[in-house]
């Protein structure tokens, strides 16, 4: 395991950055699909869909949390070429990741988001492997992440058959 580099002025700016861009890419993508939740809730929904008021908690923690791991990867130093593949994979599923709710709510197509929530889950495994094998804490700060969109798989699917 790999030595972190300890806080300082300079790191603790660069730690909230680190947690503010996942925490943006998630608003930037809730902002683009803010009007479609009435719509949603007028799906049928399964049995063990939570409630409405889960999702923005959950994927708030999720984020912050996402964000923690990639400082703790990026502070290893980005000139590491695995560092750099690491924060590559975590830059993809980020980007993927902000994607899904727009496909999900806004052009309602469940079934390519169920797709897209596949490639999603992959870039997340990978990047949490990647994480794992440079700083195990990184990894273990990942593994919500992807319990979570493992759930969310099964919501969407069971969504996606429920309102076809």
């Amino acid at each position: 395991m790999r030595k972190l580099h300890s806080l300082n002025k300079g790191s603790i700016v660069g730690f909230i950055i680190a947690i503010a861009i996942p925490l943006a890419v998630g608003s930037l993508s809730s902002f683009f699909t803010r009007d479609t939740m009435q719509q949603y809730q007028n799906l049928i929904q399964p049995s063990f869909a939570p409630p409405g008021w889960v999702f923005p908690v959950v994927w708030t923690i999720l984020y912050v949390l996402m964000g923690i791991a990639s400082y703790r990867i990026y502070s290893l130093g980005f000139k590491d070429p695995q560092v750099k593949s690491a924060l590559l994979f975590y830059a993809a599923q980020l980007f993927v990741n902000f994607f899904w709710t727009i496909i999900f709510f806004r052009f309602e197509q469940r079934g390519f988001a169920l797709v897209w929530l596949i490639l999603l889950w992959v870039l997340i495994v990978i990047t949490t492997a990647k994480f794992y094998r440079l700083d195990k804490i990184a990894g273990y700060l990942m593994v919500p992440y992807i319990l979570w969109v493992s759930f969310a798989g099964l919501l969407n699917y069971s969504v996606w058959q429920l309102n076809r």
